[in-house]
């Protein structure tokens, strides 16, 4: 969420932004909506003036015995008007905060520039495609072979974009999420949580989730959203918050169901695990200073990328540009899988640096030492990994011609000894 001052200030900067967003510029109308609020900001200061004048008017007429009358009159014309103006107030700023949340966080310096996932430049490859004898088969294909992922009796249970994994299918997911969660703990020094997986409206806007992408999310009945991903609760960890400047950087993983409602994906990976209403991620969370979050999203892309290296799954990593950033980003990375049933790397994981841009809209700050003033802290998210993605590409590349998967090396303790699901 953008500042209206730094807007004021700034307004050639913000509409820049807007275009890279391919967006028209607001700044204008922003700026206005800014001018009514503050100018109904100054009336209510000179109102409440004026209600001072009156009631001192009223307790000089009283203490000398004098008919206090028209100035009780006055006072309570005054009363009325600046219930009047207050309310007009409120809604001033309410419609200033509404505009506000509406746009999204402007691009850094060095995201390229572009309308699409086609506008994305590659910054590096790591690892060799397996060299798989015959037509590779799609997870789909391979896992309903093996009798151990079933989407007929998910659809049945809930229907469309959902599965049951069970067997070595069911025990791999597990196997992957505890490797995730403890390479992130115990190698890359992060915090593990189990948050909540149901958050308030507030920490959904936090985010920036709400208002712009409702139709994106599950709600329940009593007003509470299932969360699309732990960066939710992890983020709104320090949501209202004060921190110390020696604290930072704080890092937090998680593994969690998500749930998203894929209200823009109709007709896209209807078959398989890749766009599915409920999912498994673990999530890594960064609170950093500003000065450092430029290497903390470096340096959570590289933790990210550990993962597929330790599974030796070929990978590559993308700049996603303007067009195809998220909402809350400034700057994201994407590394995407090798799928040999595909034919195509697909996004495992997405890395983004949002600024303060969602610290401004939960108030996390910190001090800096020595400081009496805040600042606002610089928040960044990412996978680490998709867990069901991650099962997918373990399936394509592990595949063998009898339609059989071997089991990485290092999920094998994991896996009770298996080396291979057949």
């Amino acid at each position: 969420m953008f500042d209206i001052k730094w807007i004021r200030k700034n307004p050639e900067a913000f509409d820049s932004g807007l275009k890279l967003r391919g967006m028209m510029a607001a700044s204008g109308e922003l700026i206005a909506l800014d001018t009514s609020r503050r100018a109904a900001q100054t009336a209510l200061q000179e109102l409440q003036r004026r209600r001072n004048e009156a009631s001192k008017a009223i307790a000089a007429a009283k203490s000398r015995g004098a008919d206090a009358a028209a100035q009780m009159a006055e006072a309570q014309g005054l009363k009325e008007a600046f219930q009047k103006l207050e309310q007009d107030e409120r809604g001033h700023a309410e419609a200033l905060k509404t505009a506000l949340a509406a746009y999204p966080n402007t691009p850094a310096e060095g995201v390229p520039e572009g309308v699409d996932e086609d506008d994305n430049i590659e910054i590096g490859r790591w690892g060799e495609k397996p060299d798989i004898s015959g037509a590779a088969k799609q997870h789909f294909e391979l896992g309903e072979a093996l009798g151990l992922m079933d989407f007929e009796r998910a659809a049945k249970i809930s229907g469309a974009r959902f599965v049951v994994l069970s067997g070595a299918l069911a025990r791999l997911e597990r196997a992957l999420a505890g490797f995730m969660l403890d390479l992130h703990t115990g190698e890359h020094g992060y915090t593990e949580v189990a948050p909540p997986l149901l958050v308030r409206e507030e920490a959904a806007f936090g985010t920036g989730n709400l208002p712009k992408f409702a139709e994106d999310l599950f709600k329940t009945v009593d007003d509470y959203w299932l969360i699309p991903t732990a960066e939710m609760p992890l983020t709104n960890l320090v949501a209202g918050e004060i921190l110390a400047e020696a604290d930072l950087p704080l890092r937090f993983t998680a593994y969690t169901p998500c749930f998203r409602a894929e209200a823009g994906a109709a007709g896209k990976d209807t078959r398989g695990m890749i766009r599915q209403h409920q999912f498994g991620k673990v999530e890594l969370v960064s609170i950093a200073h500003p000065s450092q979050s430029d290497e903390e999203h470096e340096r959570m892309t590289s933790c990210a990328e550990e993962v597929l290296r330790r599974l030796d799954l070929a990978y590559r990593t993308v700049l996603l540009s303007t067009g195809d950033m998220g909402f809350s980003a400034r700057k994201t990375f994407d590394i995407e899988v090798w799928l040999p049933g595909q034919d195509c790397y697909r996004e495992i994981s997405s890395c983004s640096n949002c600024g303060d841009f969602q610290a401004r809209r939960m108030s996390g700050r910190f001090r800096p030492g020595g400081a009496k003033g805040t600042e606002f802290v610089h928040t960044l998210n990412g996978s680490g990994l998709a867990v069901g993605r991650t099962l997918v590409a373990i399936l394509e590349n592990y595949q063998n011609p009898d339609g059989s998967i071997t089991v990485p090396d290092i999920l094998r303790d994991r896996m009770g000894g298996l080396e291979r699901i057949q």
